[in-house]
């Protein structure tokens, strides 16, 4: 079994969950073209206000299903479609997703797993998550769009660590560097993950969107000067009006 990318939606949740029984939920060829494919269409459902994504049986994601690198790892084109096609058509996808996107970490969060994590935008993990990506043991280096994504999300100093020195952080330490949003006792995770959705998701959806197109370009550098008209498109938006006209009434506003 090639291991399982699932998606369930649930009102206007969508809980998107990774599975790989045995192996710690490591990432197949297969499932990176699923979690393509999954975000894909999370990205046409309009009713959504907020996806999750997690992994089974107590961990997140172990990083690479290893079982399969023999088969591709060492011809140079089969390497680069794996890395620029299947891998980071997975993560492009999940970038490019305008839903807000929260993790939720517990157990290994390794390789993969911590590429996975560093594309969204949320990050809840437990005490006993464990970070990492130790390649450089297995012989290989990080694909440069990769590393820019963990850079990016983890920073340059964790990225440098964790490539160059095989560093495994515990998650009071990436807390610390600013990688995670919130650690919690393992038995109070869910919970924690909940209590933010429950709030992100009575959230202005348009709103939601807008900004992550907003912070999109400005991760690929584009800058806030450049705002076109469009930006502004909203001004007349029922949720707009319902945002200002519940603020002014002194009562909770209701963005259908």
């Amino acid at each position: 079994m090639s291991g399982q990318v699932h998606c369930e939606i649930h009102g206007v949740l969508a809980r998107v969950r990774l599975s790989h029984r045995g192996k710690f939920n490591a990432m197949s060829r297969a499932m990176w073209r699923s979690l393509r494919t999954v975000f894909l269409d999370l990205q046409h459902h309009h009713a959504l206000r907020c996806v999750v994504v997690s992994g089974a049986d107590g961990h997140f994601c172990a990083g690479g299903d290893i079982a399969e690198y023999p088969s591709f790892r060492f011809d140079e084109a089969a390497l680069r479609t794996f890395h620029e096609d299947e891998v980071w058509g997975g993560l492009s996808a999940m970038l490019d997703c305008d839903l807000p996107v929260v993790a939720c970490i517990d157990g290994n969060c390794m390789g993969a797993g911590m590429e996975i994590a560093s594309a969204c935008d949320i990050r809840v993990a437990s005490t006993s998550a464990r970070f990492g990506a130790p390649i450089a043991r297995l012989g290989f280096p990080m694909a440069p769009r990769e590393a820019a994504l963990v850079a990016r999300a983890a920073g340059e100093l964790t990225a440098r660590e964790m490539l160059l020195g095989a560093a495994l952080l515990d998650a009071a330490e990436m807390r610390q560097r600013g990688f995670l949003n919130q650690v919690v006792p393992a038995e109070e995770l869910a919970q924690a993950v909940e209590q933010r959705l429950e709030g992100m998701t009575q959230l202005a959806p348009q709103a939601a969107r807008m900004n992550k197109q907003t912070l999109r370009a400005l991760a690929r550098g584009d800058g806030a000067s450049g705002a076109s008209m469009e930006s502004y498109r909203y001004a007349n938006s029922a949720e707009h009006r319902e945002g200002i006209t519940a603020f002014m009434a002194k009562r909770t506003p209701k963005f259908v």
